[in-house]
């Protein structure tokens, strides 16, 4: 079962990567959009940073269901974590709508607004990482 954990906070560690670095790469492209700059490198990073950060989600979401069935632990803060992974797939999914913003070439929120929107990963990425280690009930 080791291997297993191992493998999901690989996967995890990946896609929070990409999580962080997507929105980013959204505040570029909104600068050099607004200044006329040509954006086309930034769009394909976006795309295909968003295609490995979705497969590596996907593979978080397996080994973890894995680690759930195996581990049969269902306390409370299990439960409370996976809302807080809700979460996190909310915010993989606010990445796909900017995402396909970008593929359509409309215009993207103001840079100062993706720039919290990258920092608020972080908000959502804390309480995860306390609920596992600490197990608090």
């Amino acid at each position: 079962m080791l291997w297993v954990k191992s493998l999901h906070l690989i996967a995890v560690i990946a896609w929070l990567a990409g999580l962080f670095y997507l929105p980013r790469i959204f505040v570029h492209y909104a600068e050099g959009q607004a200044a006329g700059e040509d954006v086309r490198r930034l769009a394909i990073m976006a795309r295909r940073l968003f295609g490995f950060m979705t497969i590596m989600a996907g593979f978080a979401l397996l080994f973890g269901l894995w680690l759930w069935l195996g581990f049969h632990d269902t306390g409370r803060w299990l439960m409370v974590k996976l809302v807080f992974v809700i979460a996190l797939l909310a915010y993989h999914g606010a990445c796909r709508a900017l995402l396909l913003r970008v593929r359509m070439g409309m215009a993207m929120p103001k840079p100062w607004m993706l720039r919290v929107l990258n920092e608020s990963a972080l908000l959502i990425v804390i309480p995860i990482v306390l609920l596992a280690v600490m197990k608090p009930f």
